[in-house]
């Protein structure tokens, strides 16, 4: 979609995932019953040709690990058009989806709610357009972007989103892949000689490829290899499921460092490193079967690491070595997909220059008020906001899909708050909304 290219909006939203997804529809709720010159105007700028949401991970059969009443809007206002439920009248499937009797759509689906909400959206939003900074110019944000002619705003919304991590020393090929783009990876794989496959990792994705690997290729192995014993059980139980709550994530940012680092170990279960129980069972079920049978393809290499791995083309070999017996077995396997999770894209690469305006705290991570708006110096004129990047100071839910409904009405009512007459931003506006860190 094209925009005007002499418009200064009051809100560029730079990445346009689930998180801007959801503050362009919390925008247009704002907006519906304003006058022009008192609504808040924004466009959104996405690197991808079309909306999409980790589509190398959409495998067959696996599920969302929360309920679908945290959607993009619900919690804000469960009267929405934007809802779960009002997606699956309009696909004709709500009676369907209720006899399930299930909180848990299937990742596929609910990628094709988000789709659907994204083509139904009053922003602009312009796809194929890579953000290569943001700088002041005047009283404005200058959002450049490759290829494209910059747009400018009163203020910024970073939604950059998470970038896959490989362990150190690990180069990436044809063979050796993170997980986030497996089912691209497997597509161009090169012919299979050695019907092998290692996946790393013990966390519910590594479990997913496994299992998606054991299916999907019936006459090759799939060694899962990690340092725990054996998979952890996520905790999804209804008390620590609180750490989620909208009121979680206030009492979060209000307490002390100390207290948050403590409250991120109780609860890393919820999240980290952990997997659904059935999924845990049904791995268990298969690799005792096979080992009854004779017949085995199902390896779970607990307390073991990968200690070396050479990739020479036509396959890898890879060296497992286990941890506690101090052995080690070697194997030539096909591919091994990295499930080793995700970082932050830095501020430095969304904001270029503009980044050393942003006040960090002393392990470098952005200090960012309670409205998600970050602390930044007094000649930065309008609101860089961030979505992502804030579990330090917002809670476990940063990096989820658990609060994006009331955290994007939070952000418009941060923007409405700093609108003077009139429905623009004001100039000069202080840089320190809310109680800082």
């Amino acid at each position: 979609m094209g925009i005007d290219g002499n418009a200064t909006f009051d809100v560029v939203g730079v990445g346009f995932g689930p998180s801007n997804l959801a503050l362009a529809i919390a925008l247009e709720d704002h907006n519906r019953d304003l006058a022009a010159p008192d609504q808040i105007t924004s466009c959104f700028v996405e690197k991808q040709s079309r909306f999409g949401w980790h589509r190398g991970m959409l495998l067959p059969g696996t599920t969302m690990q929360i309920s679908f009443l945290k959607d993009l809007v619900t919690q804000r206002d469960a009267t929405s058009r934007y809802s779960f439920l009002n997606y699956l009248s309009e696909r004709g499937r709500l009676n369907h989806f209720i006899n399930q009797q299930s909180f848990f759509p299937t990742r596929i689906e609910f990628h094709d709610y988000l789709e659907w909400a994204a083509g139904h959206v009053a922003s602009p939003v312009l796809y194929g357009a890579q953000a290569t900074g943001v700088r002041q110019a005047g009283d404005v944000f200058e959002v450049s972007m490759s290829g494209r002619a910059p747009v400018t705003a009163r203020n910024v919304v970073l939604a950059g989103g998470l970038r896959a991590k490989l362990p150190d020393g690990v180069t990436p090929s044809a063979r050796v892949f993170h997980n986030h783009q497996l089912l691209d990876h497997l597509k161009v794989l090169p012919t299979p000689t050695h019907h092998r496959y290692v996946v790393v990792g013990a966390g519910q994705s590594a479990a997913e490829v496994a299992a998606y690997l054991h299916d999907s290729y019936p006459e090759a192995q799939v060694h899962a290899v990690f340092g725990k014993y054996g998979y952890t059980p996520a905790d999804d139980s209804p008390y620590a499921n609180r750490i989620f709550d909208p009121d979680a994530v206030a009492e979060f940012h209000g307490t002390s460092v100390e207290h948050r680092q403590q409250l991120m170990d109780y609860h890393r279960a919820t999240n980290y490193s952990a997997v659904d129980l059935p999924l845990i069972e049904e791995l268990y079920r298969r690799e005792y079967s096979e080992r009854v049978s004779g017949r085995r393809r199902l390896f779970v290499h607990g307390a073991s690491e990968i200690s070396d791995m050479v990739d020479y083309g036509d396959g890898v070999t890879v060296r497992i070595g286990h941890r506690a017996r101090q052995c080690h077995t070697e194997i030539n396997c096909d591919a091994i997909v990295y499930a080793t999770g995700f970082g932050p894209v830095g501020i430095a690469e969304l904001l270029g220059p503009l980044a050393a305006e942003c006040e960090t705290d002393a392990q470098g991570r952005p200090l960012v008020d309670r409205d998600y708006r970050m602390v930044t110096s007094d000649r930065v004129k309008g609101g860089i906001y961030l979505q992502g990047n804030t579990e330090h100071t917002h809670g476990l839910t940063s990096t989820l899909l658990s609060n994006l409904a009331v955290r994007s009405g939070e952000l418009v009512d941060s923007l409405a708050a700093s609108q003077r007459v009139g429905g623009r931003v004001e100039d000069g506006a202080s840089s320190h909304v809310g109680e800082s860190v």
